[in-house]
């Protein structure tokens, strides 16, 4: 299907969302990074965005290998392939390997460790239901402190919005 938003120009971005894109666009070895020059529409909001993801990931409370467990489950369960694409690569460089991932996509009951099947669990819930029942919220309260579980939560539901947002705009891959 094709793009409902084309991503943006330097003038319809201006030119400070122009740079970003241009530079996230380097980082991943492409022309254009379409999630960025299609979001960065918005100018002022992009920014916003951008500064409230970050601080989520990758400086959010949560370490990088369990933020990135977090978002490459929201994208499996979502079937959102631009955010798992993204995120297949950069989980590289926080410790999960090829067969991890896989394991990832399997789910919670696929060998994993008290820890990591917590978190999946729980992000499993999150995405069906819309809530963590509280088995599922005792489990992962036993591995994150009170600030880790705000900023699980708020993870969870950036990348689920975020998939909802790749959606509905019908933002295409980069190439």
């Amino acid at each position: 299907m094709p793009a409902r938003v084309e991503p943006g120009t330097l003038r319809s971005l201006g030119p400070i969302n122009a740079a970003i894109a241009a530079v996230a666009a380097r980082v991943i070895g492409a022309r254009d990074m379409h999630l960025f020059s299609t979001l960065g529409r918005s100018r002022g909001l992009f920014r916003a965005w951008l500064y409230y993801s970050s601080r989520l990931m990758p400086f959010g409370k949560l370490s990088r290998r369990d933020s990135e467990m977090v978002i490459l489950r929201v994208a499996h369960l979502r079937r959102n392939a631009y955010e798992y694409g993204h995120h297949s690569r950069i989980s590289k460089r926080a410790g999960i390997d090829d067969a991890q991932r896989l394991r990832i996509e399997e789910g919670p009951e696929a060998g994993w460790g008290d820890r990591e099947r917590a978190i999946l669990r729980a992000v499993d819930e999150m995405v069906a239901d819309r809530d963590v029942s509280d088995v599922a919220w005792s489990a992962l309260a036993r591995h994150l402190d009170p600030a880790e579980l705000v900023s699980f939560v708020l993870l969870v539901t950036q990348y689920d919005g975020l998939a909802t947002t790749i959606d509905t705009l019908r933002i295409q891959p980069d190439r």
